[in-house]
């Protein structure tokens, strides 16, 4: 229930076509050192790039965060993502709610994120495939750092792929 599925250095090295060939249709993307790190809202331009390939590529994208900031919002709109904020992950509504507004399955979509506990978890709970990233900041909330611990015991010494 922890292990994901995919481990991946950034969201840019996820190969699109393979999801696609996969029957996969449909992103649930954390924000929040997933995208961009932690309390940055400056989208960069490949972060840019890579969201409007996947509207190209026919995904359907919905932020799914923890975070209730009005900037989540924001990042969301300005990205095309739809968003469901405030999603107490690993609970399970947060990412039922996501697949309703995206109008897919849980067999169709990928959660991905940069943390066991509350992205890869919480994924796992749904039966959904799930993508782990790197973090893209060390700096976060205490108890996320605290988690962190833990995922490096849970990876057990497992590199990203690049």
């Amino acid at each position: 229930m922890l292990m994901p599925d995919l481990y991946l250095t950034s969201v840019h090295t996820l190969d699109l076509e393979e999801l696609s060939r996969g029957g996969y249709d449909t992103l649930l993307v954390d924000l929040d050192n997933t995208l961009l790190p932690r309390d940055t809202n400056e989208i960069p331009e490949d972060l840019r790039a890579w969201a409007s390939g996947l509207h190209d590529s026919g995904f359907k994208v919905c932020l799914v965060s923890n975070n209730w900031h009005a900037r989540v919002k924001e990042i969301a709109d300005e990205l095309g993502f739809m968003l469901v904020a405030k999603a107490v992950k690993p609970l399970p509504f947060a990412f039922l709610r996501a697949l309703g507004k995206a109008g897919s399955s849980r067999r169709k979509a990928v959660v991905i994120g940069d943390q066991v506990f509350t992205d890869v978890l919480g994924g796992k709970l749904l039966g959904m495939r799930t993508v782990l990233v790197e973090p893209l900041s060390e700096t976060d909330l205490p108890h996320t750092l605290l988690l962190r611990r833990l995922e490096r015991m849970v990876l057990a010494g497992r590199s990203p792929l690049s």
